[in-house]
């Protein structure tokens, strides 16, 4: 599966912006399953300088200087990645194997294990993801029992919050705390991500923000319009002896060729496409566009609901 991305974000500013510090991250995580075939990155005005690297969690950042007086300031990320579905079942059918329960994986966890270290990072709260409530805790532990399987645990997790919480656009923003998300049991992809993550914190398993995109799929008979899709937000959760599995609660599924990754991390501050420090003074209105084009199949149609779900604002 070979998908093409395009990935624009836009700034309009009220006044002069003298100068300006950015950080991009729009060039998608090269994995065992995803393969990166091309990309390229467009900025205007263009940059004084420009560094690339490598953050802590893998992801590639660009940071860029912008010198030049603008009113206007847009980054276009094209991508072109090949997706590998054969990789990912084998790997699903390796976590399913692995038969870790939750109290084997929490004691394992609980000592010294190098294979482990990584992955322990994800085990603390971070910016935007605090551990839960008891009530957090509470609705957790209804499908992580002490001898259970964590990946049945987690399957069963993820189906609950796609049964529990409503899709519903504009409730919320990226900031919003995730009590006031399981509150009202309702919010977008970003929403259910980081309230999972937030949750199997809590209970003592490791578990991070997964960034990127999913393809929309048009309704039968209509042509599918460009720029309109949207970045999109999933969770993964670790299991000792078998590494990270993925879990897509807004659409209830494991991701496979469908889901285009872009980065990892603790949170969305990890991973957001981009965010900076500008000279000037006045409000800016912010654009985003995002385009999935499939260019091969190589395999059968993915199984997606009707329009997936999707929106990180």
């Amino acid at each position: 599966m070979i998908y093409n991305v395009y990935h624009k974000t836009a700034f309009e500013y009220q006044s002069n912006v003298t100068f300006s510090h950015n950080l991009a991250r729009l060039k998608p995580k090269v994995t065992a399953y995803q393969k990166l075939l091309d990309f390229s990155m467009e900025v205007s005005p263009a940059a004084f300088e420009s560094h690339d690297y490598l953050d802590m969690f893998g992801n590639a950042n660009t940071h860029m200087l912008i010198r030049e007086p603008h009113q206007s300031f847009f980054v276009i990320g094209k991508s072109k990645v090949e997706i590998s579905p054969d990789v990912i079942d084998e790997h699903v059918r390796n976590v399913k194997a692995n038969g870790m329960t939750y109290k084997e994986a929490i004691k394992r966890l609980s000592k010294f294990d190098i294979a482990d270290l990584y992955a322990k990072q994800y085990l603390f709260e971070s910016d935007l993801i605090p551990y839960g409530s008891a009530q957090i805790k509470e609705y957790a532990l209804e499908s992580f029992t002490d001898n259970r399987d964590v990946f049945e645990a987690a399957h069963e997790f993820m189906q609950r919050i796609f049964s529990d919480f409503k899709f519903l656009s504009g409730f919320s923003d990226i900031t919003t705390p995730v009590e006031e998300i399981f509150a009202a049991k309702k919010g977008v992809c970003q929403d259910f991500a980081q309230f999972a993550i937030s949750a199997l914190r809590t209970i003592g398993l490791p578990a991070k923000y997964m960034s990127g995109y999913i393809e929309t799929i048009p309704l039968n008979g209509q042509k599918k319009l460009f720029g309109t899709d949207a970045s999109h937000a999933w969770f993964a959760v670790y299991v000792p002896n078998a590494g990270w599995i993925e879990f897509d609660p807004t659409n209830n599924l494991i991701p496979r060729e469908q889901h285009i990754l872009l980065g990892s991390g603790r949170d969305y501050n990890d991973i957001s496409p981009l965010k900076g420090v500008v000279f000037s003074s006045g409000n800016s209105n912010l654009s985003v566009m995002v385009d999935v084009r499939r260019e091969e199949v190589g395999s059968k149609e993915p199984t997606l609901p009707t329009q997936s779900q999707s929106q990180i604002q």
